[in-house]
């Protein structure tokens, strides 16, 4: 399991290098050592920066300079496995395969103003969360600022091939729905999440360099990135400092932690207490609010009594919720609440001052929503899901005998 500042990323092969892993120092020294002179690192980086990594096609460069620099650089690429469409054509999960075998998913998410892709920063996930498939997946390796990057270029490259078109087009003629492009939208990704497969600040150094080229280099606005983690305190206070105000996502969802210990197992190491003081030393250090995210899992963390809790560590550190009804996913046996159960948990925390929205989910019905990513896939080889032992029977336990029940929706849950 890696340490909590992700210091030990694991290099996908010691003899090649992955351009996207080299930062512009590292470009200008590579270049500098081949005997060339110092405006071909900026006549390289902009090729990458526009999504060419094969050196053979940079028609600005030498004949000869192109083979050094492909013998170089490698096959690093990711295969693109599956294209797989969701919500009436507004959400794309990408499955991407590295060189080694290791596969990843990345969702494009469609609006009329902007194009988010949520990226991995893992393949697999070790923080162990009994209620998302990634982390009952499990965690096979780090992976490196390349290949998480080369996510984002991907969606690029999608957004500008009219590869969306197409696979609206295939999903569409199997009859499974109605599926059309959202009108407008931008053909360049516009905004990054880092919300999907693995935890971020378990991965400091990928998280750090993904950050440093979507701000750098591909121009994005630090507040539309957003990086989401469980409360790992020390690389909270790291990401701070790195001079760059992004949005910081925490997912709490539990405002105790006795019920906390079981649902996000690092709060065993970062309790309560040192996440709200950490989310304070983030606010204050770089002016930004901090969001709260917060997964309604129906008869475990829906009570009054949660949303109460909630809304004071959201007064406290003067942060917005975002609560996110859970997605069901094979090998999790909890459900998502009801339509009742969630409007009575809002209703709570409004009456308690929480600035809270619910969030629209998306993807579900491509295995592309919050907690889902992998699951088809690892499902799809053989491998089931294990179910968190004890778990759920632990919070079952703490449940008090006579709380009453939301009242019942007809057709069962939302």
């Amino acid at each position: 399991m890696p340490d909590a500042d992700g210091d030990a990323a694991d290099p996908v092969a010691a003899d090649v290098i992955d351009p996207y892993d080299l930062d512009a120092d590292e470009l200008a020294a590579l270049l500098d050592g081949l005997g060339e002179p110092s405006y071909r690192a900026t006549q390289v980086m902009e090729w990458l920066d526009r999504g060419v990594d094969d050196p053979h096609e940079m028609t600005n460069l030498p004949l000869g300079l192109r083979d050094r620099l492909a013998a170089s650089f490698g096959p690093t690429r990711p295969r693109l496995v599956a294209h797989t469409v969701a919500d009436g054509g507004r959400t794309h999960k990408l499955l991407l395969e590295y060189r080694d075998g290791v596969a990843i998913e990345t969702v494009l998410m469609l609006y009329p103003d902007r194009a988010t892709v949520c990226i991995s920063t893992q393949a697999g996930c070790a923080m162990g969360c009994p209620f998302c498939a990634t982390g009952q997946a499990g965690f096979r390796r780090q992976l490196t600022t390349g290949e998480v990057v080369r996510q984002v270029i991907v969606a690029h490259a999608v957004l500008a091939s009219g590869q969306l078109s197409a696979a609206v087009d295939v999903q569409a003629e199997a009859g499974e729905s109605t599926f059309d492009l959202p009108d407008g939208h931008p053909d360049r990704v516009t905004n990054v999440v880092f919300m999907g497969m693995g935890e971020p600040l378990a991965n400091v150094p990928a998280t750090l360099g993904t950050i440093d080229w979507l701000h750098d280099r591909l121009g994005l606005s630090a507040r539309n990135i957003t990086v989401s983690t469980v409360g790992l305190v020390p690389a909270i206070r790291r990401l701070a400092g790195h001079g760059k105000p992004v949005t910081l996502a925490v997912s709490l969802h539990a405002s105790d932690d006795a019920l906390r210990d079981d649902l996000v197992p690092p709060n065993r190491q970062h309790p309560l207490a040192t996440v709200e003081a950490a989310m304070e030393h983030y606010r204050a250090t770089t002016n930004r609010r901090v969001s709260i995210e917060w997964c309604l899992i129906g008869d475990v963390n829906d009570s009054d009594q949660q949303a109460r809790g909630l809304a004071a560590i959201a007064r406290r550190t003067r942060s917005h919720v975002n609560v996110i009804p859970m997605n069901p996913t094979p090998g999790v046996q909890w459900e998502e609440p009801s339509r009742a159960a969630v409007r009575r948990f809002m209703d709570t925390l409004e009456r308690a001052g929480a600035n809270a929205t619910l969030r629209d989910t998306r993807g579900r019905d491509a295995d592309a929503a919050c907690g889902q990513l992998l699951a088809s896939y690892t499902l799809g080889e053989g491998r089931r899901l294990p179910v968190a032992v004890g778990a759920a029977e632990r919070v079952d336990a703490r449940r008090e005998p006579d709380a009453p029940d939301a009242p019942a929706e007809p057709g069962g849950a939302s």
